[in-house]
């Protein structure tokens, strides 16, 4: 899927620990243009994506797949970046090449609440 969109703010980068070594996730915050604008946070995962590049109120294109998941009763829904371009801008209108590698798998820690993210 095709998302389009001004960048209105970059969340704190996240880290930790899994059974597959250490993993980075970016969230940000993108708003679609139209009638009503709408928001969007999307999850950057990996060392693979270059972040260095976003800037607020630039505006991006990104790919990304849709996927809810059920927890204990209720349903969560991502929105995972595998590929963005900076575009808007003369400086950054080049394409570029910014592939996750894959995600990490979700590792309960104690003393948590039951959310699985």
């Amino acid at each position: 899927m095709e998302l389009k969109g001004k960048l209105i703010q970059l969340l704190p980068l996240q880290t930790g620990e899994g059974k597959n070594g250490t993993w980075k996730k970016q969230d940000i915050i993108i708003e679609q243009q139209g009638q009503v604008p709408k928001k969007v946070c999307i999850s950057i995962w990996g060392d693979k994506m270059n972040t260095s590049s976003l800037i607020i109120g630039g505006m991006l294109t990104l790919q990304a797949d849709v996927e809810s998941r059920e927890f204990n009763g209720k349903w969560y829904t991502d929105v995972k970046a595998w590929k963005f371009e900076v575009s808007g801008s003369e400086t950054n209108s080049a394409p570029t090449n910014n592939y996750v590698d894959s995600e990490p798998p979700f590792v309960s820690q104690a003393g948590e609440d039951d959310l699985p993210f």
